[in-house]
């Protein structure tokens, strides 16, 4: 099975192009799914019946979340479907195995004034700079957190007022930016190089000791930020990426333009932030209706 399980691996990372953390991911569970059954003596793929998937998630049941079981199942289905899709199997017994279901949650969106309040940053440091431009930039152009922390020197193009974005499975698309943000990304790389201490990195956005930032750093930056500003809403490193897309949805942006500009290859993942905009016209329906309550 280990070699099956290599294989596998092998064929998403090179084949399918997915990312590191994905790959790490999928490596993860199944190595969590191959100790199950070797417990249970089963040490060929081609031993394993449905009946040993469908007890594998009742044994999951008793200790992990509904999310967590989905997430692992579709590492499971996927693997099978990868094996008969190879002929290293003749049956895929996972295929008819249905996911949990699932309580969709909306992602927490912060409203414009809310953003402006965060925005608002006097640059006194090359940090201050250095915080300013990445969340101006963030919020023009919905990046990922990743996206954004992945970006170096060369992909910023300042005369063409665009960025040059590499998204899951290295999909490359081109992302437009406006004044404010060319502004502040101007004002950032004028101080840069005194984050370098000496040092050479191509990526854009550094940490105090002149290296790449990670994604831990500026969850830490924007939850510092927001505390100050007095925004008490419980975010995530991608509320600036979702309220980028529900107020582009909210000025009257078209649905498949918003898709682009985030790089989601189904206009399905998108549909989401109509949620969020309807949310919002009922709460202001409710508001501002004098018939929509009774007294």
């Amino acid at each position: 099975m280990k070699k099956d399980i290599e294989d596998f691996i092998n064929y998403i990372i090179f084949e399918k192009r997915l990312s590191k953390n994905t790959s790490a991911s999928y490596s993860k569970d199944l190595e969590k799914y191959e100790e199950y059954l070797e417990k249970k003596k089963i040490y060929n793929t081609s031993d394993i019946s449905k009946s040993d998937i469908e007890s594998y998630i009742e044994y999951l049941n008793k200790n992990e979340s509904v999310s967590s079981i989905a997430r692992k199942l579709t590492t499971i289905k996927s693997f099978h479907n990868y094996l008969y899709q190879t002929k290293k199997i003749s049956v895929d017994v996972a295929e008819t195995i249905e996911r949990p279901k699932l309580r969709k949650k909306l992602p927490s969106v912060l409203s414009v004034e809310e953003v402006d309040r965060l925005l608002d940053i006097e640059c006194l440091t090359p940090i201050d700079y250095r915080n300013k431009s990445m969340l101006e930039l963030m919020y023009a152009t919905g990046l990922r957190v990743t996206e954004l922390l992945d970006l170096k020197i060369g992909d910023i193009d300042t005369e063409n007022c665009i960025v040059r974005v590499f998204g899951k499975g290295s999909k490359e698309r081109i992302v437009p930016v406006g004044e404010y943000t060319l502004d502040s990304l101007s004002n950032y790389l004028e101080v840069r190089g005194q984050l370098l201490k000496n040092r050479s990195c191509e990526y854009l956005y550094l940490n105090s000791q002149g290296g790449r930032l990670s994604r831990f750093s500026f969850f830490k930056i924007i939850k510092k930020l927001l505390m100050e500003k007095g925004i008490h809403k419980d975010v995530s490193p991608h509320s600036l990426r979702h309220s980028f897309a529900t107020h582009m949805l909210d000025y009257g942006a078209d649905l498949r333009s918003i898709q682009e500009l985030l790089g989601h290859s189904d206009i399905a993942t998108t549909k989401i932030y109509t949620h969020i905009s309807n949310n919002k016209i009922k709460e202001e329906y409710n508001e501002y209706h004098p018939r929509s309550t009774k007294e």
